[in-house]
C-alpha cells in the first residue's frame, strides 16, 4: 500500500536544524554514503551523521578539494566518484561491494543547477546526467549492499525546482528542443522525486525505503554559482547588500536548516514503514495541483507512479543498468 502524500506529526518544522533532528540517534554500526558530502548541504548532512556514530563515505570528483573540507571531521572517508562518468560509478561501487559492508543510508545529494548546456561523454545533458542518471546507476550497482542492510533508506535530494518541468520522455537530453537551464534543472529534480517513488515500490519488499525532498532555498552554497547577484536579489533571497535573507517559514534557510529534511528522511522513526513520498520542512509535503501558485507542495508530475515507472524504464535504457 502506498504512503499518502500528506503531512504527518513530525515534531519538527521549517526552522529545525540537522543537528536538532539527529539529536538522540545513535548510528553506531551504520554505513552511509553521501554524494556531494564535502560542501554545502551535503557536508552538513555527512557531518551530523558521522557525529551520531555512522561511518560516512563521501564520494568526490575532486579529492583534493574534498580532503581540505572534511579532513578534520572524524568518521568521514573520501572516495573517488564522478557521477557523469559511468566507469567511475562502477569503480566506486565495485570497491564498496568488495568490502562486504551493508549500506544503510544512500543520500543522493550532489547536484548541478541551471548551468550552460554541457554534455557527458555519452551526449547526455549534464543536469539530467549528474542529478538523476548518475544516482540511478549508483543505486543500481549498490543494490546488493542496500539489501544486505535489511532496513536501508535511500534519500534523493530533489527541489522546489521540480515545478519548472516534468520529465520530457521524448527528448530528455535536449537533442531536438532548445536548451533552457531551468527547464533542464526542473526536469532533473522531478526525476529525483520520481526515482524515489519507483525505488520504494521495488525496494520495499527488501526493506529498502526511499524518499525525496526539497531542502529549502539556500543561497550560501556552491549550487547557486551559475546565478548572478542581481538574479538572487530580484528573487528576494539576498538583500540589497548581497547578504542572505534567512526566513525559513518562507523557504529561505541556512545550510543547517536546509540539511534538516535530508537527515529527517534518513533517520526519523516517524517514517518507519513509509516511503516513496516527497518531503519538505521535516515533514511529508502536501500534494498540490499542477497549476498551484503555492511556494511549497509537490506537483502531480513528481509523484505519479506511472510516470515514475516510465522514468525507471528510460533510466535503465540510458544507463544500461537494471536497478533491482
Amino acid at each position: 500500500m502506498s504512503t499518502p502524500q500528506a503531512p504527518i506529526v513530525s515534531g519538527f518544522g521549517a526552522a529545525s536544524t540537522a543537528a536538532e533532528v539527529i539529536a538522540g540517534h545513535d548510528l553506531s554500526g551504520k554505513v552511509a554514503i553521501v554524494t556531494g558530502g564535502y560542501s554545502g548541504l551535503g557536508f552538513e548532512t555527512a557531518r551530523v551523521l558521522a557525529e551520531a556514530g555512522a561511518k560516512v563515505i563521501v564520494p568526490a570528483r575532486n579529492l583534493g578539494k574534498a580532503k581540505a573540507a572534511v579532513e578534520n571531521i572524524p568518521g568521514l572517508a573520501l572516495e573517488m566518484l564522478d557521477l557523469m562518468d559511468p566507469g567511475s560509478i562502477d569503480d566506486f561501487a565495485d570497491r564498496f561491494l568488495e568490502s562486504g559492508a551493508p549500506l544503510h543510508l544512500l543520500i543522493n545529494n550532489a547536484a548541478v543547477m541551471a548551468n550552460p548546456l554541457t554534455r557527458d561523454a555519452r551526449g547526455y545533458e549534464s543536469q539530467f546526467s549528474t542529478n538523476h542518471l548518475g544516482h540511478f546507476q549508483l543505486a543500481a550497482r549498490l543494490w546488493p549492499a542496500l539489501v544486505k542492510a535489511e532496513g536501508a533508506r535511500v534519500v534523493a535530494v530533489s527541489s522546489r525546482g521540480h515545478v519548472f518541468s516534468g520529465v520530457d520522455f521524448d527528448d530528455p537530453n535536449f537533442e531536438n528542443r532548445e536548451y533552457a537551464p531551468y527547464l533542464a534543472y526542473g526536469q532533473s529534480k522531478t526525476a529525483n522525486a520520481l526515482f524515489a517513488v519507483s525505488l520504494d515500490a521495488v525496494g520495499a519488499k527488501y526493506g529498502i525505503r526511499a524518499f525525496s525532498l526539497h531542502p529549502g532555498g539556500i543561497v550560501t552554497t556552491n549550487l547557486v554559482r551559475h546565478q548572478s547577484g542581481e538574479f538572487l536579489k530580484a528573487s528576494g533571497y539576498v538583500d540589497e547588500h548581497g547578504q542572505p535573507v534567512i526566513d525559513p517559514e518562507n523557504n529561505k534557510k541556512t545550510v543547517e536548516q536546509g540539511a534538516s529534511t535530508t537527515v529527517w528522511c534518513a533517520v526519523s522513526e516517524k517514517l518507519d514503514g513509509l516511503g516513496g513520498v516527497y518531503c519538505e520542512n521535516c515533514n511529508i509535503a502536501t500534494a498540490v495541483p499542477g497549476d498551484s501558485t503555492e511556494m511549497l507542495g509537490v506537483r502531480p508530475w513528481a509523484t505519479d507512479p506511472e510516470l515514475a515507472e516510465r522514468l525507471w524504464q528510460l533510466s535503465e535504457r540510458l544507463t544500461g543498468f537494471i536497478a533491482s
